[in-house]
């Protein structure tokens, strides 16, 4: 059958494509679905400031007038700038198995990247390393967590299969929190109690008290993400964003934020309950009662997973990260949590990978980026 591909231009264009992948994705146990709202304000042009300083492109491929595979291109300038590169993206590919489809979708964004002078094509990867990224290639028998990509294991072989090779991977860690902290941890909190009497960890008991502190949080994001691969700089707007997008869904007892003695903020870490049965409940929807499965379920479950995290370089190596762990160990904890799910980390992250690994994380996911020549 002959494959269509046609540019989204319309509202129902982009319905359809937000929708796509529950219909892949229907018996999928361990797919959990966006928050569609999220989606629809991710795809709007008008309020993801992204899109202002981004060429992009949204595709869907038609086969006898039913969608069956869906794609975004993207060029982010400013990225490919600063690290001297040409590279294309491409992301939130979905497609049921079948290589015609997938090879239609990249065939275009590669093409479309290359007649705007790109040499490269990565993906999946979208505005940033804030978005779901890379591929599932270990780990398939694992629930999703938010803000990651649940994919087919036949997605890889359609890549590969496209020409793709390794860019990076990137692993997810799994910590089952103990009874009681390791001596270790101990002995460092003593001895950060010690050393760093001006340094202070907040605690919070509402997202209230947080609201003031998010930009200069997001800011210290800024400076010590620079060499993330993917991570691109939050504007204020931005910032402003993703604080409205998650912070509802946050139980203000899961950030930390360490301040020095000019009340600065040199340290953070932020983590939220699972959220995924709930969202599956809900099946994405929010109205009418999703809200309240989305909530019920964090309540209920067992695992928090990790967001952000973060030191200021000049206070790194200071026992601070250490001691924001153990302050959310202890949060951890006291809300009933079993176990940690670390987020995606870079395989060549060794500092935060060694944290990890000290206390007691083991890989049970891993993700891939794939690059190809255009």
């Amino acid at each position: 059958m002959k494959i269509q591909i046609k540019v989204v231009e319309s509202k129902n264009d982009l319905r359809k494509f937000i929708y796509l992948p529950e219909k892949i994705h229907k018996n999928h146990h361990n797919w959990v679905p966006p928050i569609y709202i999220d989606d629809w304000e991710f795809f709007n042009t008008q309020k993801n400031k992204s899109f202002q300083h981004c060429e992009y492109v949204l595709l869907l491929a038609y086969k006898e007038n039913e969608v069956v595979g869906r794609c975004m291109g993207i060029i982010h300038h400013p990225y490919n700038q600063q690290h001297n590169e040409k590279y294309g993206r491409f992301s939130f590919i979905e497609t049921w198995n079948d290589q015609d489809v997938y090879h239609a979708l990249i065939e275009y964004v590669a093409n479309w990247a290359k007649e705007k002078g790109m040499e490269k094509l990565v993906g999946p990867l979208a505005f940033s390393d804030k978005d779901p990224q890379g591929f599932l290639i270990e780990g398939f028998d694992e629930p999703n967590v938010i803000a990651s990509n649940c994919n087919f294991s036949y997605m890889v072989d359609l890549t590969e299969h496209e020409g793709f090779t390794k860019k990076v991977d990137l692993v997810e860690y799994k910590i089952e929190i103990p009874d009681e902290l390791p001596e270790i941890y101990k002995k460092i909190e003593d001895r950060f109690h010690r050393n760093e009497s001006q340094i202070r960890i907040l605690d919070f008991k509402s997202r209230m008290q947080i609201r003031p502190l998010i930009r200069p949080v997001l800011q210290l994001i800024n400076n010590t993400f620079t060499n993330i691969y993917g991570f691109t700089p939050f504007s204020e707007k931005e910032m402003d964003d993703f604080a409205n997008r998650y912070l509802w869904l946050i139980n203000p007892h899961f950030i930390k934020v360490a301040l020095n003695e000019k009340n600065e903020v040199v340290g953070t870490i932020i983590g939220m309950s699972d959220l995924g049965k709930g969202i599956q409940k809900a099946k994405g929807r929010v109205l009418p009662f999703g809200f309240y499965h989305i909530l019920t379920a964090g309540h209920k479950s067992k695992q928090m997973n990790l967001m952000l995290g973060a030191v200021d370089p000049r206070y790194q190596g200071r026992g601070i990260d250490v001691l924001m762990g153990i302050k959310m160990i202890k949060s951890a904890k006291a809300e009933g949590k079993t176990v940690i799910d670390s987020h995606l980390e870079l395989e060549y992250n060794t500092k935060v990978r060694a944290e990890m690994e000290r206390m007691g994380g083991v890989v049970y996911k891993k993700y891939r980026l794939y690059e190809k020549e255009i």
